[in-house]
């Protein structure tokens, strides 16, 4: 029988001794969000005392940081980790740091995968079976999802059923459990009702449970009452000890501190626009991408250049036509960005990060609009990696590989680009220092020859040209009126792209109206 909530009280401290050299610890949370801030603080406070732990295995799957000093950041130090299986590393440089310079055994594997795996562990099953990962460095046929040469140990194999190739991501014990939720009842169970996301609360708690090992739990505040039966997202029989955060460890997000909006239904219409775009390159790719976008779609933005999209969805007044979603669990309303991403504005609905990759791994979402750092003569694209910077793929593996028409966004150039729009033409002023065609790119985070195979609809947007992907490589399909195709197209890829009937891109995404 488990214990009543108040004999599970303790410190952040106290709950975090707890917490044995060697041990595998899963934490949750989406950047900020749902991130159990005073527990990773607390095992830093440990670590930096010299009294522990040492030599933990760290597993995520969403990035959790703001680039700093929140978040995992807390935990990147070594002797602290020795092992990191995580789904995005960008939000959390020191980490990616002792990856990079092989102080660390490290693994990068799909964020949706590693939310389908905590559930795999809790049901004893063997491990993952997907799709996910094929043709990526993911795959054992490449990297096998290893970030450096100290990393030898094999989680992930292919194999074969029905005649169709799978990777296979083994299960493992885990035995600590890092979590986060709002309110605390008097029986322990755990409720979520101002947290922006509810994230793999349950997986990481069942999986810990049935693994033998010990759930921690952050909340924000006690109740008297009963949580309601349907409000729980995580029981009181799975969850050991409960830590109060203090007021500055439980923002709603690591952008701020609550926002009541994300949190909360509305039945205002999402198409109000605000103040529009500037007219430059950025509004000239998200314009374009956002022609791509029907009526009735179900659609994910990725962070960054695509979050444009929804503003000018909303300017031209079919924001409300389509369901955005993020793949934090938000259906419908806003997605935010910066270190808010992962939240949205009045959502429809809020379910677990697991149940929306499952979603989308189904081939659910009808359009996705993410970024590109990196594309080369194939079609492939790199998102993941660039020389001694380790940013991981989070959710773009899951997106990019089954969502039904595919966007990728970004400059033709980076670094220094300089462009301007007048009378209806672009002009480059300045061009950038950094390709991004190149003849291959350093890591392949999407693989263009088995979406060209499969003829899938992908697209390249440019601020100056588009591309579609085909089987035998990218067309060039549409340049930007003032642009001259060999001088600012040609002379800034590293491969001729495939030239046939080529347009001029659409007259109104170069002028305000």
């Amino acid at each position: 029988m488990s214990l009543p909530r108040d004999q599970k009280l303790c410190s952040a401290d106290e709950a975090v001794a707890l917490i044995q050299d060697g041990e595998v610890v899963a934490c949750g949370g989406f950047v900020g969000a749902a991130h159990p801030e005073g527990l990773t603080a607390a095992i830093e406070r440990r670590f930096l005392s010299k009294k522990g732990p040492a030599d933990l295995t760290l597993v995520y799957g969403a990035g959790q940081g703001d680039g700093k000093t929140r978040g995992l950041n807390h935990l990147a130090h070594e002797g602290l980790v020795k092992r990191v299986i995580g789904g995005h590393w960008g939000l959390v440089p020191g980490m990616g740091r002792l990856a990079i310079e092989g102080k660390i055994e490290a693994y990068n594997f799909p964020q949706g995968v590693i939310c389908h795996l905590l559930r795999d562990i809790a049901a004893s099953r063997p491990g993952a079976i997907s799709r996910v990962g094929l043709g990526t460095f993911i795959d054992p046929d490449n990297q096998g999802g290893r970030l450096n040469s100290r990393t030898t140990e094999e989680l992930v194999e292919r194999v074969e059923l029905n005649g169709e190739p799978y990777l296979f991501y083994k299960s493992f014990p885990i035995k600590v459990g890092l979590i986060r939720a709002t309110t605390a009842d008097p029986s322990g169970n755990l409720s979520m009702e101002d947290e922006a996301v509810i994230g793999e609360v349950l997986p990481i708690a069942q999986a810990v449970r049935n693994s033998g090992g010990i759930v921690l739990a952050q909340v924000k505040q006690l109740s008297d009452q009963p949580c309601s039966p349907q409000s729980v997202s995580v029981p009181g029989i799975l969850v050991d000890h409960i830590v109060v955060a203090e007021d500055n460890e439980h923002d709603q997000t690591f952008g701020e501190h609550m926002n009541p909006a994300y949190c909360s239904a509305s039945y205002e219409s999402h198409n109000n626009a605000g103040e529009p775009m500037p007219l430059n390159e950025r509004r000239v790719i998200a314009a374009r991408a956002c022609d791509e976008l029907r009526s009735g779609d179900i659609a994910n933005l990725g962070i960054g250049m695509p979050e444009g999209i929804a503003l000018i969805a909303a300017e031209c007044g079919i924001l409300a036509d389509v369901t955005l979603t993020v793949e934090s669990g938000p259906i419908g309303g806003i997605p935010a960005g910066g270190l808010s991403f992962g939240a949205a504005t009045h959502p429809d609905a809020i379910v677990d990060q697991p149940a929306q990759f499952d979603f989308y791994d189904g081939g659910g979402l009808d359009y996705a609009a993410l970024g590109a750092a990196q594309i080369d003569e194939q079609g492939n694209v790199n998102v993941s990696k660039f020389g001694m910077r380790l940013a991981g793929v989070g959710g773009f593996v899951n997106i990019s590989q089954n969502a039904k028409r595919l966007i990728f966004c970004g400059t033709m150039t980076s670094g220094g680009l300089v462009t301007k729009i007048q009378n209806g033409r672009l002009m480059i002023e300045c061009e950038g220092r950094n390709r991004k065609f190149l003849k291959t790119v350093e890591q392949v985070s999407f693989s263009g020859k088995l979406a060209g195979d499969a003829q899938r609809d992908v697209l390249y947007v440019t601020e100056r040209a588009v591309f579609r992907l085909e089987t035998a490589g990218l067309r060039l399909i549409e340049i930007a009126p003032g642009i001259d195709l060999q001088k600012h197209v040609l002379d800034v890829m590293d491969f001729k792209p495939i030239i046939c009937d080529v347009k001029t891109m659409s007259d109104h995404l170069f002028r305000h109206e």
